[in-house]
């Protein structure tokens, strides 16, 4: 019996190049042994609705355009229970889940590679009653992929975001929250931060850390302090471009489960969506939750020495300043004087 599929695409995702390469990818999954349903988006949420609506009527679903319309199709899934693979092709302006998975960058590439159907069983995440596919943030620049006219997507791609990022620069707003997890409480000043199922965030790989597992039931949060002077946004800038888990001013941590609360409510994305204004918010992992047909061979990342969480301490060391250690030639010099006397 031939198996049936639904195809939803976005036409105006990443200057709309999967136009191009519609015909292939449809005679590919036909090879496949697949009856192709095809349905271009309409609109928001169109995605989501059909989804939601063929979920348990069909073998597969695949989906191409950008993070937001993977977040629509996934969340769409989840919502009705079902379990059926999906089949992302990745055609958006950044494209982070794709990289963090290392799939193709070629179209009909990652199209053959479905077809291979093999099942990769992936984390996402629940933000209160709403899924994500891997990144929930608030704070700076954290609007940018949504106000982002999708014109000037396409226009510039990547480039877009930078330029309406760097508006933001200026306009800097923390926010007085309490974060509480297994891991770690803490009350502070934030001025940005992300739980993320992810090894790229904006276009920017190794943003999230390091040893970065899709599958492991843990998210990567990391939370950026205020800095009170431009030595300490100088830190933070270096920290994150560095991948460096040093710094007193930002906390990163895994978890398996985030509860965030402020007085006041802050605005969230959702896989780079606008995901509402919220007091409270209660966000947990839901392991291997997604059935993802995926081929690869750096499903995880290189195996590195297993690196110290330093959130046990982080308290104490921001209250009481490390010792600044003498360099060897002071030593060297103290010693001889030492002998002297």
């Amino acid at each position: 019996m031939e198996k049936k599929m639904l195809f939803i695409f976005n036409p105006r995702a990443g200057k709309g190049k999967i136009k191009l390469h519609l015909l292939d990818i449809v005679d590919i999954f036909n090879r496949g042994g697949y009856e192709v349903v095809i349905r271009a988006t309409q609109g928001p949420r169109d995605a989501y609705e059909k989804a939601k609506e063929y979920a348990d009527r069909v073998d597969l679903i695949a989906c191409s355009g950008g993070d937001g319309t993977l977040d629509e199709v996934v969340t769409g899934i989840m919502e009705v229970g079902s379990s059926v693979p999906l089949g992302y092709i990745p055609a958006g302006s950044t494209n982070d889940f794709a990289a963090s998975l290392f799939m193709p960058k070629n179209l009909t590439d990652v199209a053959s590679m479905i077809m291979e159907e093999q099942l990769y069983h992936c984390d996402i995440g629940k933000f209160n009653r709403q899924t994500f596919a891997y990144v929930a943030a608030f704070g700076l620049f954290t609007d940018v992929s949504y106000e982002t006219d999708q014109n000037l997507k396409n226009v510039l791609g990547h480039v877009a975001y930078v330029l309406e990022g760097a508006k933001r620069l200026f306009d800097i707003k923390s926010y007085h929250m309490k974060v509480t997890a297994a891991e770690l409480a803490v009350e502070d000043n934030f001025i940005y931060g992300m739980v993320t199922n992810s090894r790229s965030v904006g276009g920017f790989k190794n943003f999230t850390g390091k040893n970065v597992d899709m599958d492991d039931g843990l998210f990567e949060v990391t939370l950026i302090t205020m800095p009170k002077n431009a030595i300490e946004l100088q830190e933070i800038i270096t920290a994150l471009v560095t991948a460096d888990d040093n710094s007193d001013l930002i906390y990163s941590f895994k978890s398996a489960k985030i509860v965030v609360e402020s007085e006041e409510d802050i605005p969230w994305t959702l896989d780079g969506e606008f995901g509402g204004v919220h007091k409270k918010a209660v966000i947990r992992n839901l392991h291997q939750a997604l059935n993802l047909y995926l081929t690869s061979t750096k499903k995880t990342a290189p195996v590195r020495p297993p690196i110290r969480d330093r959130v046990q301490d982080l308290a104490a060391r921001r209250a009481i300043p490390a010792p600044v250690p003498q360099n060897k030639e002071n030593e060297e010099k103290g010693d001889l004087s030492r002998q002297d006397g």
